[in-house]
Formats: C-alpha cells, sequence, structure tokens
C-alpha cells in the first residue's frame, strides 16, 4: 500500500515537473518572441525610409549633413508652390515650407499635418546704396523695393513699420517685384531706395554691387518691439500626421540629426558650404559667406510654440488668409 502511494506522488511530482518544465519553456519561447519581435520593430524603425521636402535656400542649407543619408530622400524644390501638392498627396513625409505656409497646411488639410520645429528665423533685411538708414525712421519718406507681395515678407515688413510708428501705406512707399533679382536691379538704379531681400540673396546682392550694404535687420527689429515672446520665424518643418503616427520613433529619429545638422552647418560653415555648393542649393561662395547670416536654428517644444503662436497671431490680425484663416489648436505643435 505504501509503494502504491509513493508511486503515485512520484507520479504526481513528475507530472507537475513537466507541467512546470513546459510552462517555463513557453514562456521563454513567449519572451523569445517578444524580444525578437522588439528587435524587428526598432530594425525597422532605423530603416524607415522618409521622404523629405525643402526649398532651396536656408531651409535645404540646414539639413546639409543629413542630404546624403541613405534613410532619406530629398526633393530640393525653388517655389513653396511646388512643395504643397506634395505634402497633400503624401509624396512627402516631412517637409520644410514657410511659417505661415505651415498654418494654411494645417488647416486645408483638416489638422493633417503638426509642426516639429522652427527651422529659420528672421532672414529678411532692408539694404542700401550708401550709408543713410540708421534706424526705422530713416525709412520715412524713401521707397522700399522687395518682393513677396501676399506673403511672409509684405506682412513682416508692416508689423515692424507700424511697430516703429510708420504707416506703410503713407510714410513709405513700397513697390513690389516678382523677383528678387528685380529687387537688387531696381536698388542699382534707384540709390536714394531702400530694399528688402532675404539670405542667402542678400550675399548674392552684395557680391555682385559693393556699393550696397545691409542696413536694418528685420529681425531684430521685430524682436525690440514685440512683447509676447514671438519671432520672425520664416520657415519650419512640418509632418504629415499619418506618418508620424505610424513611425513616430523615425521620425524623433530625423528630429535629432536634424539638430546636429544645423549645429554643424552654423559651427563649420566652411565645410557646410561644400555639401550646400554640391547639391545646387546655393553656389558654395555664396553658401560660405551667407551661413553666418540666414539664421539656420532648431528650435522645438514649448519655446517653438511661443515663438511660432505668436508670429501667427500677428499675421492673423493683418488677414487671417496668410495662415488658412484661423490660428492653429494646439495639436499643431508636436511635443516629443
Amino acid at each position: 500500500m505504501k509503494l502504491k502511494k509513493a508511486a503515485a506522488w512520484l507520479l504526481v511530482v513528475c507530472m507537475c515537473g513537466a507541467v512546470l518544465t513546459g510552462c517555463a519553456s513557453n514562456r521563454a519561447e513567449t519572451e523569445e518572441k517578444k524580444k525578437d519581435t522588439k528587435e524587428e520593430t526598432k530594425k525597422t524603425e532605423e530603416n524607415v525610409k522618409m521622404n523629405v521636402g525643402a526649398l532651396k535656400g536656408p531651409t535645404a542649407m540646414g539639413m546639409a549633413q543629413m542630404l546624403d543619408d541613405e534613410n532619406y530622400t530629398f526633393t530640393i524644390s525653388a517655389s513653396p508652390d511646388e512643395i504643397v501638392p506634395m505634402v497633400v498627396q503624401g509624396k512627402v513625409d516631412i517637409a520644410a515650407v514657410p511659417a505661415n505656409l505651415s498654418s494654411v497646411l494645417y488647416q486645408k488639410t483638416d489638422k493633417a499635418v503638426s509642426v516639429l520645429a522652427v527651422n529659420t528665423l528672421g532672414v529678411l533685411y532692408l539694404v542700401e546704396n550708401g550709408n543713410t538708414i540708421q534706424s526705422a525712421e530713416d525709412l520715412r519718406g524713401k521707397t522700399i523695393y522687395a518682393s513677396g507681395k501676399g506673403a511672409t515678407p509684405e506682412y513682416a515688413l508692416n508689423s515692424v513699420l507700424e511697430a516703429n510708428g510708420l504707416d506703410p501705406s503713407i510714410d513709405v512707399t513700397i513697390e513690389y517685384k516678382s523677383e528678387h533679382a528685380e529687387v537688387a536691379a531696381a536698388l542699382a538704379a534707384d540709390e536714394t531706395a531702400a530694399g528688402l531681400l532675404p539670405q542667402p540673396f542678400v550675399t548674392t546682392a552684395l557680391m555682385k554691387n559693393e556699393n550696397l550694404k545691409i542696413a536694418l535687420d528685420l529681425n531684430q527689429m521685430w524682436e525690440d518691439k514685440m512683447s509676447d515672446g514671438s519671432r520672425l520665424v520664416t520657415g519650419v518643418v512640418i509632418v504629415r500626421n499619418e506618418f508620424l503616427n505610424e513611425h513616430k520613433d523615425a521620425v524623433d529619429k530625423f528630429m535629432e540629426q536634424y539638430e546636429k545638422s544645423v549645429d554643424f552647418v552654423n559651427d563649420s560653415p566652411d565645410e557646410a558650404a561644400e555639401i550646400i555648393g554640391s547639391h545646387d542649393i546655393v553656389a558654395k561662395e555664396v553658401a560660405v559667406r551667407a551661413i553666418p547670416d540666414c539664421s539656420i536654428v532648431f528650435v522645438k517644444g514649448e519655446e517653438m510654440k511661443t515663438m511660432l503662436s505668436g508670429y501667427l497671431e500677428t499675421l492673423n490680425r493683418q488677414n487671417p488668409e496668410t495662415i488658412g484663416g484661423a490660428v492653429p489648436d494646439d495639436d499643431f505643435y508636436y511635443e516629443k
């Protein structure tokens, strides 16, 4: 009887051992599968192929260190009009665009994009022949040649003039040209006028006409008069929300690389200019001289939201249509 009980207990112990061994084995297999899945996901995210759009000028210049990265396919356009349909149609995942255009896209695509960072601050400068303009007051009675009517340059100029006590429609004569080159040509013909130009076109104009000089920095003039924490934001980088939701890790990695690239461009303009010139963004000799004045930055998070929202509010007060009809909601601003 005792032998039977002992045999029974031995059988139970063996069965329990088998069950426990099986459970342990299953747990090990499950953990291994989880590990493999995580590794596969990580590997997939690291190798996500991303389509990026940028404009010839400071926005693309800031991406110099990334231009030859095989994970990114860059489309460098001459005009924002070329990038807009690519964003809407999903042909680019991330795009560097003018600040006001980011808001327009947010409104017109039913909030299908988010802004990741500010990448360019004020690149607008007033240039002149001679040395007669030392302050905004010196613009009174002058003709100002400019490009960008109906866009950021017009509204930025109007805001700065008004903030300095000048009525854009009365105290100055603003004559808009369709191209930056026309502004430079008009200045050469009218030595009493001023011209509004962005970088790096300012540098190009100065290299071609030794009599031209930078008179006033619109970015500095904006900051001297605005008290809401806003900045004169020229460009931002946006992402399609569909892509962001599917590849958040890849987007975060892109932001890290972009920030490092901006630091590289600002810290090593000679090396950056070589890359920029080789990709036909801006001529190398222009890039190396223009980089210090291009206000290439990488500002994210709450600071980005403060400076951009204040800027969009200013544009909204002048003409809501320049930002798509309304100031974006808080969900427009991506916070990592």
